[in-house]
């Protein structure tokens, strides 16, 4: 069965750790038998109504889990997580939904957040209908709607950006081969203007990092062409101090992360 765990405004600026290294740790303590698919980063709106920390973002780890009893449990682990890891002055929410829910409706509002302001009413109303699990785990509780939001844009399969996939991403070398991307299940995919074939004993540049995006629900990774038989991911992590500071002060959206934390 497939699960989605999403966790939603974790941190606070200045801090040393954020929701995306959260979301990674909570995937290194599943219960037996369950297994990760990957963590996906997910982009909510960016508004001056929308308080945020450094992008508003959420993170979202996609499990396989044996049957619908690791429900109850997923949820009391991540709020347990979550009360170990969470920073002072944030807004924790948590959202917990199987494949088996109306994610129809979820996935509706995940795509409104990403484009305008929601509010937690909002969140609350399609959860209950759904049959989906959203707490609030301190603060003025505004996670609850990026965590909901991040499952739902998981769950449609054509937005975010993996951060882990089954293999970790951080691991492949600055330079490799499509072949040995595309071994691990993650599909690479020209977007530049002629979007010629790769073979696989061409060579890849991952910009140091390879930041798969969410495609049709499976990993792709966009590259452009350096010459012939040369590559080069896109999506290279932008310097430290580019992202934007939260000064939102309304209701709605709420997700606080560290720009450098994905």
């Amino acid at each position: 069965m497939r699960v989605y765990v999403c966790f939603d405004d974790t941190d606070c600026l200045g801090a040393d750790r954020g929701t995306g290294k959260l979301v990674r740790w909570f995937t290194e303590r599943l219960p037996e038998g369950c297994t990760t698919w990957g963590v996906v980063r997910q982009q909510l709106l960016v508004h001056p109504d929308v308080p945020y920390t450094s992008h508003n973002s959420s993170g979202c780890a996609v499990l396989d889990v044996p049957d619908a009893s690791f429900l109850p449990v997923l949820a009391e682990l991540g709020a347990a997580h979550i009360a170990e890891h969470f920073i002072d002055g944030s807004d924790p929410g948590l959202c917990v939904a199987s494949e088996t829910a109306n994610l129809d409706a979820v996935i509706a509002f995940g795509q409104r957040a990403a484009i305008e302001v929601v509010t937690q009413a909002d969140a609350y109303a399609v959860a209950s209908a759904a049959g989906v699990h959203l707490s609030g785990h301190g603060g003025t509780e505004d996670g609850i709607i990026g965590a909901l939001a991040g499952v739902g844009l998981t769950a449609g399969g054509w937005a975010g950006r993996l951060v882990e996939y089954r293999t970790p991403l951080r691991g492949f070398p600055e330079i490799t081969t499509v072949g040995a991307v595309e071994e691990v299940g993650i599909t690479v995919v020209p977007v530049d203007r002629n979007v010629q074939v790769p073979k696989p004993t061409d060579s890849l540049d991952t910009q140091g990092w390879l930041r798969p995006r969410l495609w049709g629900g499976r990993p792709v990774a966009p590259v452009t062409s350096t010459g012939p038989g040369s590559w080069s991911a896109i999506g290279k992590q932008r310097g430290a101090g580019q992202g934007h500071s939260g000064t939102g002060t309304g209701p709605g959206n709420g997700s606080g992360h560290c720009g450098d934390d994905w």
